[in-house]
């Protein structure tokens, strides 16, 4: 698993997404956010977030993608349950995933960080094939960009996000990275 010059992965499909911009000149790249997604909510395996990421959403293919219209919105990582991984924006650019948001006195979290998201819910497990590929694709992203920090979106946006929710092992993330990244200002623990 490598990142080219501006970050994009050798082992992710790559399917482009219009929802990204410039960073800041000078920024670095110090924060990983964990997400989660489904579209619809709690279905898995479909096409709706990659219609999302892409701005390609039938309104009328579900009641929920109503509510989605006219939102432009992507993450850099998707992790699909079978642990494949689908990139939308290189890394060296600012992917529009964290939305309003402050993490350690900082705003707008997408100028400084990663997004990654894990097909999911608050609901529902993640799958042994996802932690795999979030756990080298972590391993990775911190061989090559000074990443200090690793939060949950509910972290960096309390109150207004819940992911990557109950159901994600932060335990079992942290101690298999083993480099101590993890800082949560949330107590967001698994059931």
């Amino acid at each position: 698993m490598r990142l080219d010059a501006i970050g994009l992965l050798d082992t992710a499909e790559f399917i482009v997404s219009p929802n990204y911009d410039e960073r800041p000149p000078g920024t670095d790249i110090d924060l990983l956010v964990i997400h989660n997604i489904s579209l619809p909510p709690d279905e898995f395996g479909g096409n709706g977030v990659i219609e999302l990421f892409t701005n390609r959403v039938d309104s009328q293919a579900h009641p929920y993608y109503q509510s989605l219209q006219g939102l432009k919105v992507s993450a850099h990582f998707f992790i699909r349950r079978d642990g494949s991984l689908i990139q939308f924006v290189p890394c060296s650019q600012r992917a529009w995933h964290a939305g309003v948001s402050n993490w350690q006195g900082r705003e707008r979290c997408n100028d400084f960080s990663i997004g990654v998201e894990l097909e999911g819910s608050d609901f529902t497990p993640f799958t042994d094939l996802q932690y795999e590929a979030l756990i080298a694709l972590t391993r990775c992203l911190c061989n090559h960009y000074p990443i200090q920090h690793i939060a949950g979106h509910a972290d960096i946006a309390p109150g207004r996000k819940t992911d990557p929710g109950p159901c994600f092992d932060w335990k079992r993330y942290g101690d298999s990275l083993s480099c101590g990244l993890i800082r949560r200002s949330t107590n967001n623990t698994p059931p």
